[in-house]
């Protein structure tokens, strides 16, 4: 596999990127589907490489930057768009989390950056936080879509 400066372990359908197909960054995801959704778009969840964020298949101190945007959502309809959409969480999503946060700092190259992103619809960004022994250097809240949270990161 070619080397990358960037990782987004959880990068659903892309949809925060510029470039859905940015060859600085690897893709990562646990699912891999095309669905319609409830207003016709298609959704394509199509990473490069299929994974799970609390074990991540990459040697220590391999990327400069991740892009931590886990699913946020404990409840949802299992077939729900925001499912779809967004993922879900499983019953253990503290722990998951938890083992998240450490795996993406594990990957990271001393003095990486993490940038972590939250929407705080059903679990408090505090609740979040407090997985991680790392704390945030920086941030920003956009209220306009119910409180979605940017976090700036720094490995030391």
């Amino acid at each position: 596999m070619e080397s990358h400066a960037v990782l987004d372990p959880c990068c659903g359908s892309r949809m925060m990127w510029f470039n859905k197909h940015d060859k600085r960054c690897l893709y990562g995801d646990k699912r891999q589907e095309k669905t319609v959704l409830c207003d016709g778009r298609t959704l394509e969840v199509n990473p490069d490489i299929l994974m799970d964020f609390t074990q991540m298949p990459f040697d220590d101190n391999t990327f400069y930057l991740v892009v931590f945007d886990p699913p946020h959502l404990e409840k949802a309809g299992d077939k729900s768009w925001l499912v779809k959409k967004y993922g879900k969480l499983g019953q253990r999503w503290q722990e998951d989390l938890k083992q998240g946060f450490a795996e993406c700092f594990r990957v990271l190259k001393p003095n990486g950056t993490l940038i972590f992103k939250w929407n705080e619809t059903q679990i408090k960004v505090k609740d979040i936080l407090s997985l991680t022994p790392y704390k945030p250097l920086f941030g920003h809240v956009t209220k306009r879509h119910g409180g979605t949270h940017w976090f700036t990161f720094m490995k030391n």
